[in-house]
């Protein structure tokens, strides 16, 4: 099938918007016809070398209408709403035990922008090109996907702003209310209000979190996180960042979220932490980490989280109706763009001017109101 992609030849180049013949769905694979596709960080990994093989198209936020399905798919129809996520093997004993971002083929099945079988799953007129990013590959107008790796949502839904969920969203509201729940009485502490930062300002608050900081270099974004449900906004630029968040009474907090990957953030997120506190990391490509023990004192723990150890057919469906019920107004993060306009995306969300921008293809392209 000939579709439009949004193609990474080279690491150091921008994207290259053109035609690829891409794969009939296979065994336990569907067609989605793309509405929205979230532009998240990872989708930059490619960039730095990450292992899968150029040229690749990348998306791994993508919402779309079910065209087609392969043979074994017994779960899905033509026809339906979908919200892609990450993709799991479904036997390993992480999958078995209820935690798929422990998928002992999460790597291979994720990152390498090809099937498990080493399949690239498209081609242009020259060579393969890998098409499987996170089980997507989602900057296109068609991609293919796993059965697994989809969650069938409400055809009433406005299915191009819902592409987000599959993965930053996740992931941020994921560290607040699955894999270290904190609830009233707990103070969260988030550096970087990007999407996933701005998702755990939002879970935090809907959870009833008492003390919710945010840490951040734009000015701009210190607001929204207020507006959003943060209690107290600190300017990442200040000298004196840790002494202000802790505040005159020496408060720490029950979950430090760091989102920068820079080791220097990760420092100032452990101190700021209680005793037997937690700091979740969840940047991807950042820099090398050094702890000295004495950082890890009284118990705290420093962990890394994978999609917010969430299992997204349960986890998004809960998203959803905390939007539905004005709790977690994830659409003021958004900005679209149409495909052929993904270089300024990257652009705008590399620069910090836009928080999560989502590409639509042109034929549904419509600006939706909000706070980029």
């Amino acid at each position: 099938m000939r579709i439009e992609a949004a193609i990474l030849r080279n690491p150091g180049q921008p994207f290259d918007v053109g035609q690829v013949d891409l794969d009939e769905p296979g065994f336990g694979e569907v067609l989605v016809r793309t509405v929205g596709a979230g532009m998240c960080h990872t989708d930059f990994l490619p960039r730095l070398g990450v292992a899968a093989r150029l040229p690749l198209v990348p998306g791994h936020e993508g919402a779309g209408v079910v065209e087609a399905v392969g043979p074994g798919v017994t779960r899905l129809s033509v026809g339906d709403h979908v919200i892609a996520s990450f993709d799991s093997c479904g036997w390993c004993t992480g999958c078995l035990s209820g935690r798929p971002t422990a998928c002992t083929e999460f790597m291979v099945r994720n990152l390498s922008g090809r099937r498990v079988d080493g399949t690239a799953g498209a081609r242009d007129a020259e060579e393969e090109v890998s098409a499987r990013w996170f089980g997507q590959s989602s900057f296109a107008t068609h991609w293919l996907a796993t059965e697994r790796n989809l969650v069938v949502v409400d055809k009433a839904l406005p299915l191009e702003v819902m592409g987000p969920l599959g993965c930053g969203l996740q992931t941020g509201a994921g560290a607040v209310l699955l894999a270290a729940p904190i609830g009233p009485g707990a103070g969260l502490a988030v550096f970087g209000a990007g999407a996933v930062g701005m998702a755990a300002v939002m879970a935090a608050r809907a959870a009833g979190v008492d003390r919710i900081a945010v840490v951040d270099l734009h000015e701009r974004r210190r607001k929204l996180a207020l507006e959003l449900g943060a209690t107290h906004a600190v300017d990442g630029a200040a000298p004196d960042i840790a002494d202000q968040l802790r505040g005159g009474a020496g408060d720490g907090f029950d979950l430090a979220l760091d989102t920068t990957g820079k080791a220097h953030v990760v420092l100032t997120a452990l101190s700021v932490l209680s005793p037997r506190g937690t700091c979740a990391l969840v940047a991807t490509g950042g820099d090398d980490l050094i702890v000295p023990p004495r950082a890890l004192a009284a118990g705290k723990t420093l962990t890394y989280l994978l999609e917010g150890d969430a299992v997204p057919q349960h986890f998004i469906p809960r998203l959803i109706r905390l939007w539905q019920s004005g709790r977690f107004p994830f659409e003021r993060l958004l900005k679209t763009y149409p495909l052929e306009r993904i270089n300024d995306a990257e652009r705008d969300t590399a620069s910090g001017a836009v928080i999560k921008p989502v590409l639509v293809p042109s034929r549904v392209h419509h600006e939706i109101g909000g706070t980029p």
